[in-house]
């Protein structure tokens, strides 16, 4: 049990939060490419990524995983987007911190729900069963470049006052 859930129950539940973080950082991360602040969004975004990442580490296991690793990769970035955010109000250059830092943890719950669809469906798992085949990278190396360019774009609309 985690939490009063079941593992199975628990599992659902974080994947909820995870998919729910994914959707809200993909209409906030839109609205930032056209120039646009979408706060609501943004929060929404930024509270189910944290959860994502905190609910994580609520899973039994023995020894440290890569999605552990991940997990605290996403949770230290989140912890200066939110300096960006909350401490420096995005003004100046922290506008471009806080984007880029956002847009990364946008990247790492993508890049995990990557992983996991290989993982988890048929179709995927039978083009990949290790994780380490090409059209696992090439899905993995065409999101890395998504968010590269399209990052790179709405980062340096974010500099621009909000709208």
């Amino acid at each position: 049990m985690i939490l009063g859930l079941s593992i199975p129950d628990f599992t659902t539940l974080h994947i909820a939060i995870s998919l729910g973080g994914i959707a809200a950082g993909l209409v906030w991360f839109v609205a930032l490419l056209r120039g646009r602040w979408l706060p609501a969004w943004n929060a929404v975004f930024l509270v189910l990524t944290i959860a994502t990442s905190a609910t994580g580490f609520l899973f039994p296991v023995a020894t440290l995983t890569p999605a552990q690793i991940v997990g605290y990769i996403s949770l230290a970035d989140l912890a200066l987007a939110l300096v960006a955010l909350i401490g420096f109000a995005r003004r100046g250059r922290w506008a471009i911190v806080y984007a880029a830092t956002a847009i990364f943890a946008l990247y790492l719950n993508v890049f995990v729900l990557v992983v996991q669809s290989f993982l988890k469906i048929p179709a995927l798992n039978a083009l990949a069963p290790n994780g380490n085949e090409p059209p696992f990278a090439a899905a993995q190396g065409v999101v890395l470049l998504a968010f590269l360019y399209f990052g790179y774009r709405a980062a340096r609309r974010s500099s621009a006052p909000a709208a």
